[in-house]
């Protein structure tokens, strides 16, 4: 594999001289359309206006939003002056997005007005009351020290914030000088993206992610899929996790092609876009496809033009991805395994593989990333088909965690490689099969929950003893969360007083869809709770649940 050591501004900037007439981003709901060259110039604009009030190379950047058209704009023109964009979960209630805002040192945050039930701008004001008072760009809160800006990503106007609008005026203004000294002072080696990912603390941490990172994993990723500047890709994947990014965004940069956005997913739409727009591939999570495949005008829409795509985010259904084989003409779908600390992907399918390899494997390590498996407990590798923990090392593996160096240096080891904290076997072909997980994350149709975070929530309720979060199996969603709980003498809690409370303070999907009283956990010998019996409790009861409800 030849690494491209460019900056993703100067790689973008290639592109555009390749072909600027090509259209790059489709926004087929809106009709909204920018070439290569349109992009490139509202991208440097809106580079300058953020430079204009102050922000620098390796400063933090937020921007919490569903993926509206200027998401894009400020991922690229970030990356042209070298600040790092801190992408947010749009789902993300007030307590954590304190915690981001903080544990990050954003020096600005770029926002929408809210997304389904939390509203953006009120929760900004709840937590910076200084917006209200504050002239813009002289933002001094006592709560967050590094925030001086607050974006508004659209036309409105509100106390305290600029909006994009205004942002264009002064990128206008600002010298073209400016912007390309500071992009010669670049390094691919930068960081240029941090999301932020559950870990062993309950609480997310910042990983750091180079353009060596996210761009070269973004071109193998579309290697993969066969992709040329003829493919049009639709992405109804949020832009804030690396599936919409890296898998997304990248892998069709580095390959000229051309993005079909979808602001939040709706299956119609995307059935919608796809014949449009003559898509070639669409990413999505299991739930996504089995949505569109399910959807009552779903044989109305043509689907020939279809070839690849992306089905991952957790454990893939075989049956889904035979349907989305054969019903959705994508017979070159792939399957991508990876963490969010490897750029993310560190296996993929190929797009020729059999339909058994694509249901039953993760597929083959990437060209310049070394995957094994290794004994959990003495770290040696494991032979063909034995049990381990899947590892990898190479061009991929993130920076760190922000400002957590112990927390580094337990997931990245003294030779490099990167422990997943995945157990997976290897076939004889160097195939890859993911069997479990030694941490007890749940992953919820493709978002990652760490039980911890939901436990210490809920430990916060009066009534409650003591509590354990745990996955349990789902058709729908592959896991859900359920909570076990002890509650204290004379509590008279009830299962709609624990869902209450969570969906007010957490985001939605983290939020215990069964909730279950229980008189004690079940323990081993040493005393250890055993959280894969819970997982088999719980899905025991809401079998039983559900035969009560049929009866």
């Amino acid at each position: 594999m030849v690494f491209s050591e460019e900056t993703i501004g100067t790689f973008f900037e290639k592109q555009v001289k390749k072909d600027e007439n090509r259209e790059f981003i489709v926004y087929p709901d809106r009709n909204l359309r920018f070439t290569y060259k349109e992009f490139d110039e509202r991208t440097n604009t809106l580079a300058k206006g953020l430079i204009s009030i102050g922000i620098k190379k390796g400063d933090h950047v937020g921007i919490w939003a569903k993926n509206v058209p200027d998401w894009l704009t400020f991922m690229f023109a970030t990356s042209k002056i070298g600040a790092v964009l801190v992408t947010i979960n749009t789902a993300y209630k007030s307590h954590e997005l304190d915690y981001i805002l903080k544990q990050s040192d954003m020096k600005a945050i770029a926002i929408i007005d809210g997304f389904r039930d939390t509203n953006y701008v009120k929760m900004l004001y709840d937590l910076v009351p200084e917006l209200k008072t504050q002239a813009r760009g002289k933002l001094k809160s006592a709560e967050y020290t590094h925030l001086k800006n607050v974006i508004f990503i659209g036309p409105e106007k509100h106390r305290g914030m600029y909006n994009t609008h205004e942002l264009m005026i002064l990128g206008k203004n600002q010298e073209d000088s400016d912007l390309n000294s500071i992009k010669e002072s670049l390094d691919n080696n930068d960081v240029i993206n941090m999301q932020y990912t559950s870990g062993t603390t309950g609480f997310p941490k910042g990983v750091m992610l180079s353009h060596r990172n996210i761009l070269n994993n973004g071109f193998t990723i579309g290697e993969r899929m066969r992709f040329t500047k003829e493919d049009k890709l639709c992405i109804p994947v949020p832009l804030f996790h690396c599936f919409g990014t890296v898998l997304g965004v990248l892998s069709v940069l580095t390959h000229g092609g051309t993005l079909v956005m979808l602001e939040e997913f709706d299956p119609l739409l995307a059935l919608s876009a796809i014949e449009k727009e003559k898509c070639t591939a669409i990413h999505g999570v299991p739930t996504m496809f089995i949505a569109e495949l399910k959807h009552p005008m779903f044989d109305m829409f043509d689907m020939s033009s279809l070839r690849t795509g992306i089905m991952a985010g957790s454990t893939c259904p075989i049956e889904t991805m035979k349907d989305v084989a054969n019903k959705m003409n994508m017979r070159e779908i792939t399957s991508v395994y990876g963490l969010t600390e490897s750029s993310p992907g560190m296996t993929q399918t190929k797009s020729d593989d059999t339909l058994e390899k694509k249901t039953t494997t993760v597929g083959v390590a990437f060209e310049g990333v070394e995957v094994r498996v290794v004994d959990p407990e003495t770290n040696e590798p494991l032979p063909v088909g034995e049990t381990g923990e899947i590892c990898c090392r190479g061009y991929n593996i993130m920076k760190g965690y922000y400002k957590m160096p112990e927390e580094t240096s337990r997931v990245i080891d003294s030779e490099g490689w990167l422990h997943s904290g995945d157990l997976a076997t290897m076939d004889k072909d160097g195939y890859f099969n993911i069997v479990g997980r030694i941490k007890d994350m749940i992953i919820r149709g493709g978002e990652n929950i760490y039980p911890r975070e939901i436990e210490e929530l809920i430990f916060k309720i009066d009534g409650v003893q003591d509590v354990q979060v745990a996955g349990i199996k789902d058709e729908k969603y592959g896991e859900i969360v359920g909570a076990f709980i002890i509650k204290e003498e004379n509590s008279d809690l009830t299962e709609e007083d624990i869902r209450d409370y969570a969906i007010d303070n957490v985001a939605r999907y983290k939020v215990p869809k069964y909730v279950f009283f229980v008189e004690e956990f079940p323990l081993t010998t040493s005393g250890k709770i055993q959280k894969y019996k819970l997982s088999e409790i719980g899905y025991e009861l809401v079998q039983k649940r559900k035969e009560e409800e049929v009866i």
